[in-house]
């Protein structure tokens, strides 16, 4: 029997490290996408040696790099006839504004641009993989709305958590259109909450901010426990139903009702695919 073949971005630390790890104790052949290689190397020798599965590789792909993730894309394209499992799970929050190669806002560029074009480069193997695919949302999407007229922030006081949630929404609002357009090429898509876990994001937090998240992190979970929704979706059988749903703790849970926005989500799509110049 051939092997799973998963691809997972954001596997060098944190929720997608442990996530790597852990399907690749299940027999998958895991493609860790990284932005760091040699640190993607020694990941990958771990990973090898805690598992004994040799079928463990590292492509490197900066996901705020829009060319970065096309040459990923490309070769990944040589390497394989399809994919099972893809996992958008690379992300971050950013305390000031910065801008990508490409020029948008990191935040935007990072946690979604770069892979609605991953996963739209990557739709040929996705199909023939009748894939899942699974998105790294958040809870901090609940209160956020759209900001379809200034994704640069050039027009608003850019604030972290803000530009973190709206990014987040993004996440659901692509889950839910692939779900829909994809739904008869056998491809399903989920979004999650992992939880407000104790990762490497909140390291560039400075000032007064800074202490009000070292007692936060009092009250994360570990990278481990973050993980699990992520594996029970990549594994789970009989999810096909759920498909453009909303997980937390392994089970559908409401998302805000501006992320059922149709209309909204639509929006999305088609700003997405015009700026990726597909």
């Amino acid at each position: 029997m051939a092997a799973i073949t998963t691809v997972i971005t954001g596997s060098t630390s944190g929720i997608g490290k442990v996530t790597a790890l852990e399907l690749a104790k299940k027999g998958h052949a895991i493609y860790m996408l990284v932005r760091n290689t040699p640190k993607g190397e020694r990941v990958r020798e771990e990973i090898v040696t805690q598992t004994g599965n040799k079928n463990i590789y590292v492509i490197r792909c900066d996901v705020s790099d829009l060319q970065s993730v096309r040459e990923a894309a490309a070769e990944l394209k040589e390497k394989l006839f399809g994919i099972n499992i893809l996992i958008n799970n690379a992300g971050s929050a950013f305390q000031e504004k910065q801008l990508s190669k490409d020029g948008f806002e990191m935040t935007f560029a990072l946690n979604h641009l770069g892979h609605f074009l991953l996963t739209m480069s990557l739709m040929p193997l996705l199909e023939r993989g009748q894939a899942r695919i699974i998105n790294v949302s958040s809870e901090g999407h609940q209160r956020a709305k759209p900001n379809f007229d200034d994704l640069k922030w050039e027009h608003t006081p850019y604030k972290v958590m803000k530009a973190y949630g709206i990014s987040k929404l993004y996440n659901i609002y692509f889950t839910k259109s692939l779900a829909e357009k994809y739904k008869d090429k056998g491809i399903v898509s989920y979004a999650l909450h992992p939880g407000v876990v104790n990762t490497n994001i909140w390291d560039g937090v400075k000032g007064v901010a800074r202490f009000f998240v070292w007692v936060l992190k009092l009250f994360m979970i570990t990278p481990e426990k973050g993980a699990e929704t992520v594996i029970y979706l990549a594994t789970h059988a009989k999810l096909e139903k759920n498909s453009g749903k909303y997980f937390i703790k392994c089970k559908v849970a409401k998302n805000s009702v501006i992320a059922d926005n149709a209309e909204a989500r639509n929006k999305l799509w088609a700003i997405s695919e015009k700026l990726v110049k597909i």
